[in-house]
C-alpha cells in the first residue's frame, strides 16, 4: 500500500476561499480514484494562503480488474439506439457484442466488458490535470496560454465552418491565482504529468520570506516536517490556535482581554504562513465613535483584533495584529505601517460619525425614495409605508405602544443613506439606534431600529421589547408575504432573500416570548396592506392564490425548530393540520401528546386507535366506500360495544370542550378513558361477522373512535 501525496503550490489564495477549496481538492481526487475502483485508507487535505495539500493513505499498486455485463437494445432496433449502446459500452462495432435470447425480451445485444487494471500511478496521472483544469473556483482568473483543440461530436465527427474548415476551440487554464508548481508523490515516487507547461516533481517551497530555495521531499511526514523547519504551518486550526492564544496573551500583558471573533481568527489564519502576534495603538480621541464602528473598521481594514478593559468592557485604544513576518526589529516597522492606516481608518468612520449626526434621521427618508427593495415590491420608501400599516395592526397583538411602532418603523430604514452605513453595511439598524438616541428619541423606538432586524440566525437573540417585536415580526411578514405574492419562493437550497430565515425568525420570536399570534389573520392583513399601498401596476398574486403555500412553509419551519429542540416529528406531523396557525397552541399540544404518549394509557389507546384505524382503511377500501356517520344504537347488541359506543360520546365531548379552553392535558385525560372500552371492545366483540348491516354498524362504531380522536391529534401519523 502507498501513500498519495499531492501539493498544488500558487499565488496567494483569498483566506475565504481556501477551506472549500480543500474539501473540493479532496472530494474530487476521491471520487476520480473511486471511478476506477481504487479503494484507499485515510485522507485529510489542508489549505493556506498559497497552497493546496492533499494526503491519501493505503492505495494499491494497480487498479482492480473490470468484468461487467451491459445489456442493449433488441435486436433490429432502430441504428440511433445501437449506436447510442456501442458508445456507451466502448464497443467499436455489432460484432463485437453478442447476441442473447430472452423469452419476454426476444434477442438483444449484450457487451461483455472486460477491462485491466492500471497502474496506480498512470490513473493519478490522468485524474489529477483533469481536477485542476475543471477546478470550481468561485472566483478565477484566466491565465497561460490558450489550449487549441478542434471540436469533435461524440461520435467523432468534426464541427466545420461554412468553408469546411474544422471550429478551433480555444480555453485557458482558470485558477484562482497562477500556479507556480505541483508536487505529486505515490510510494515516494513521482507521479509524472504536465498543466500547462508547468511539471510535476517531488519539490515544494516555504515561507515566502523567511526561507530560500526548493525542498524536496519524499513522503508526508517529510513534507509537513520540513515546511515547519521553513516557517510553514501546514495545519490550519493550528495556525488559529496559535493566534489565538499569542492574541489573548497580549492583550492580557496589557492588562486588556481580547475581542474573540471566530470568522476573524479563521481569515487571519488563512493569511499567514508563519503567525506572529504584535499590538498597535490609535489616539484615545477614536474612543468618542460607537465601539462597535471602531472593531469594524479595523477588522474590514486590517483584519485586526480588538481589545477592552475586561471590568469596563469599554474598548481600548490598542489593536492586535498578526504578522507573516519575524523581523529583525521585533516587529516595529510592522507595526507603525498598520497604525498608520488603522488611523486612516478611524479618522474617516470619525468623520462619518460626526458628519451624519448633523442630519437627522426623518430628513433622510426623501432619499429612501430611490433605493429598490425589489423591482415588483417597489422602493424602501414604499415598503415603510406597509409596514407602519401592519406594525399598527402588530402592536396591538404584542402589548405594544402604536404610535412608538408607527415611529420606529418610520425610521428604522433611514440609517441605510447614511455615510457610515454606505461604507459599513453590516452596521445597518445599530447606527440607526444610536442616531435616534442621540436626536432625543424613545430607547424603545431607538432599540426597535435596530433589533428588527432580529433574530439573523439560530444563535441570535430574539427582540425583547414590545416595540422591537412589533416592528421585526411587521417586516418579516411584509417580506414574507411580499416574495410570495410575485412568486419568488425558495428553490431546493436556493434562498437568495432568506426567506426560510424571515420564517423561522418570525416563529421564534411569537413562540420565545409567547405571544398569540393568529398567522392567518396577520397574513392575509399583509396581503391587503401590500396590494393597497404597493407602487402602481403590482400585478403580484392574492393571498387566496398563495395563502395555504405559505402557511405550509410556516409548518415546513416550525417543525424544523421543534426538531431541533427534540420534539419528535411524528408527533408534530400528528398536532399540525394544514389550517393551524396558533404557534403557541400547535406546541402546547406537541407537548402535551407526548406526555401523554409515554404514560400506559397513552400507549395502550394508541395501539387500539392504529387498531381501529387500519381495520377501517382496509375495509374501505375493500368496499369502495367510508363508513363516516353514527352508528345505527339500535343495532348495539352486545355490551362492549355499548360500553365503547356511550365512553367516545362522553370522551369526545370532554375533549372538544378541554381543547376549546386550551388545556390540552385535560384533553387528552378525556381521551384516555377510551383506552378500557376499546380493550374491551377488541377482546369480545367481532367486526367483519356475517351480518353485513350490523359489520356496517360496528365498522362506523370503530371510525368513531378515530373521529374522537381527531379532537387531539391525528393518531394515524404516530409512529410505534
Amino acid at each position: 500500500m502507498a501513500e498519495l501525496l499531492l501539493e498544488i503550490f500558487c499565488e496567494e489564495i483569498p483566506s475565504g476561499m481556501q477551506a472549500r477549496a480543500g474539501d473540493d481538492l479532496q472530494r474530487l481526487v476521491t471520487d476520480g480514484l473511486k471511478e476506477t475502483g481504487l479503494e484507499f485508507g485515510d485522507v485529510k487535505n489542508f489549505a493556506g494562503a498559497r497552497r493546496l495539500t492533499l494526503v491519501i493513505d493505503g492505495l494499491p499498486e494497480k487498479s482492480p480488474d473490470v468484468r461487467d455485463e451491459r445489456k442493449g437494445p433488441r435486436v433490429g432496433s432502430p441504428d440511433k439506439a445501437i449506436e447510442g449502446f456501442l458508445r456507451a459500452a466502448g464497443l467499436k462495432s455489432v460484432d463485437e457484442a453478442e447476441i442473447v435470447s430472452d423469452e419476454k425480451k426476444g434477442d438483444f445485444y449484450l457487451a461483455r466488458i472486460e477491462k485491466q487494471g492500471r497502474a496506480t500511478s498512470d490513473v493519478i496521472a490522468e485524474i489529477v490535470p483533469k481536477v485542476i483544469r475543471n477546478f470550481p473556483w468561485q472566483k478565477s482568473m484566466r491565465w497561460g496560454a490558450p489550449h487549441i483543440s478542434q471540436m469533435v461530436t461524440e461520435s467523432g465527427e468534426r464541427y466545420v465552418t461554412e468553408t469546411g474548415d474544422p471550429y478551433i476551440l480555444q480555453t485557458w487554464l482558470k485558477w484562482v491565482r497562477p500556479l507556480h508548481s505541483i508536487l505529486c508523490l505515490l510510494g515516494g515516487k513521482t507521479v509524472a504529468f504536465e498543466v500547462d507547461g508547468i511539471t510535476s516533481g517531488n519539490e515544494t517551497r516555504g515561507h515566502r520570506f523567511l526561507s530560500s530555495g526548493a525542498i524536496k521531499v519524499k513522503d508526508f511526514a517529510d513534507y509537513e516536517k520540513k515546511l515547519r523547519d521553513a516557517h510553514v504551518i501546514l495545519e490550519a486550526q493550528e495556525r488559529q490556535k496559535l493566534i489565538l492564544e499569542g492574541a489573548r496573551a497580549a492583550a492580557k500583558k496589557a492588562s486588556l482581554e481580547l475581542v474573540e471573533d471566530d470568522g476573524l481568527l479563521a481569515e487571519a489564519a488563512g493569511l499567514v504562513e508563519w503567525p506572529v502576534v504584535l499590538m498597535g495603538e490609535f489616539d484615545e480621541e477614536f474612543l468618542d465613535v460607537p465601539g462597535e464602528v471602531i472593531i469594524t473598521a479595523i477588522k474590514k481594514h486590517q483584519k485586526c483584533f480588538s481589545v477592552r478593559d475586561g471590568k469596563s468592557e469599554k474598548l481600548a485604544n490598542k489593536f492586535i495584529l498578526v504578522s507573516n513576518l519575524i523581523a529583525d526589529d521585533g516587529g516595529k516597522a510592522i507595526v507603525a505601517g498598520n497604525e498608520r492606516v488603522v488611523r486612516a481608518r478611524l479618522s474617516d468612520a470619525k468623520f462619518f460619525w460626526d458628519q451624519d449626526r448633523k442630519v437627522k434621521l426623518e430628513e433622510r427618508l426623501p432619499a429612501l425614495k430611490d433605493i429598490i427593495f425589489h423591482e415588483k415590491l417597489g422602493t424602501q420608501a414604499e415598503r415603510v409605508g406597509r409596514l407602519k400599516a401592519l406594525a399598527d395592526e402588530l402592536a396591538k397583538v404584542v402589548g405594544a405602544d402604536s404610535e412608538k411602532a408607527v415611529r420606529a418603523v418610520e425610521l428604522c430604514k433611514a440609517d441605510l443613506v447614511t455615510d457610515m452605513v454606505g461604507e459599513f453595511p453590516d452596521l445597518q439598524g445599530l447606527m440607526g439606534r444610536y442616531y435616534a438616541l442621540d436626536q432625543g428619541e424613545d430607547p424603545s423606538v431607538a432599540a426597535a431600529i435596530e433589533e428588527h432586524y432580529r433574530p439573523q440566525g439560530p444563535n441570535d437573540a430574539v427582540p425583547t421589547d414590545p416595540v422591537s417585536i412589533a416592528v421585526a415580526l411587521a417586516d418579516k411578514l411584509d417580506t414574507l408575504v411580499g416574495f410570495w405574492a410575485i412568486d419568488e419562493k425558495p428553490t431546493g437550497s436556493k434562498d437568495p432573500y432568506a426567506l426560510r430565515r424571515a420564517a423561522l425568525g418570525v416563529i421564534r420570536s411569537v413562540l420565545e416570548k409567547s405571544h398569540r399570534v393568529e398567522l392567518v389573520s396577520i397574513l392575509k392583513k399583509a396581503d391587503f396592506i401590500l396590494a393597497e399601498m404597493s407602487k402602481k401596476g403590482f400585478t403580484g398574486g392574492s393571498y387566496e392564490d398563495y395563502g395555504s403555500d405559505l402557511l405550509a412553509f410556516f409548518h415546513d419551519r416550525l417543525k424544523v425548530y421543534l426538531r431541533d429542540r427534540g420534539a419528535r416529528h411524528d408527533l408534530i406531523d400528528a398536532v399540525i393540520s394544514p389550517d393551524a396557525d396558533d404557534l403557541l397552541m400547535i406546541v402546547a399540544r406537541v407537548e402535551a401528546l407526548g406526555n401523554f404518549l409515554d404514560t400506559d394509557n397513552g400507549a395502550n389507546l394508541l395501539a387500539g386507535v392504529k387498531r381501529a384505524t387500519n381495520i377501517i382503511r382496509i375495509e374501505e377500501k375493500k368496499d369502495q366506500r367510508s363508513f363516516d356517520g353514527s352508528p345505527d344504537e339500535s343495532l348495539l347488541k352486545d355490551k362492549e360495544e355499548k360500553a365503547l359506543a356511550s365512553a367516545i360520546a362522553e370522551a369526545s365531548k370532554a375533549a372538544v370542550k378541554a381543547v376549546k379552553k386550551e388545556d390540552f392535558e385535560g384533553a387528552m385525560a378525556a381521551i384516555a378513558k377510551l383506552r378500557s372500552p376499546v380493550d374491551a371492545f377488541f377482546d369480545n366483540v367481532t367486526v367483519n361477522t356475517d351480518d353485513p348491516k350490523l359489520r356496517e354498524n360496528r365498522l362506523k362504531l370503530l371510525n368513531q373512535i378515530r373521529v374522537a380522536t381527531l379532537a387531539v391529534a391525528d393518531f394515524s401519523k404516530i409512529e410505534g
